[in-house]
């Protein structure tokens, strides 16, 4: 997924989290910090929401079941792929990948895990820090090798 597939999604989803919320266009448009008229028109498919439109919708209403159901979980891993790709990043610790998350390869105790809704990858080292993330599994297995 790239930032433009995010966005368009995201787009898409802005109306369906709105009612989730039980906001109104007013309170919504307040909340995301945009003008009511930019809200309408991306809720009727005549805009889409800006880049960082969708990060703050994303961050705002992180526990949305609607957000959870479309991306596979928390939305902060995969904004961090996409806001990261190309970048040399020191992720903190994670939580290993209870739900979201399937093993794809283990070496030495790094283990290459995708996320199943939005396909994108991530390696943890042996301790569960974050090393990386990527839509590219080619890209996480030379960032592997070099370590290896």
């Amino acid at each position: 997924m790239d930032r433009k597939q995010f966005v368009f999604r995201m787009s898409g989803k802005c109306r369906l989290v709105r009612n989730e919320y039980g906001f109104s266009q007013e309170e919504m448009s307040k909340v995301l910090g945009i003008s009511k008229k930019s809200l309408v028109e991306s809720e009727k498919g005549r805009r889409l929401l800006s880049w960082t439109e969708c990060v703050t919708l994303a961050t705002v209403f992180s526990q949305s079941r609607i957000l959870q159901d479309e991306f596979g979980g928390e939305l902060s891993d995969m904004i961090k792929a996409i806001a990261f790709e190309n970048s040399d990043v020191d992720y903190p610790k994670t939580m290993g990948g209870k739900v979201w998350w399937k093993l794809v390869e283990e070496h030495d105790g790094y283990r290459i895990q995708q996320n199943i809704l939005s396909l994108h990858y991530r390696l943890l080292d042996p301790h569960d820090g974050r090393m990386i993330s990527s839509f590219s599994l080619d890209e996480i297995h030379a960032f592997l090798n070099q370590i290896l």
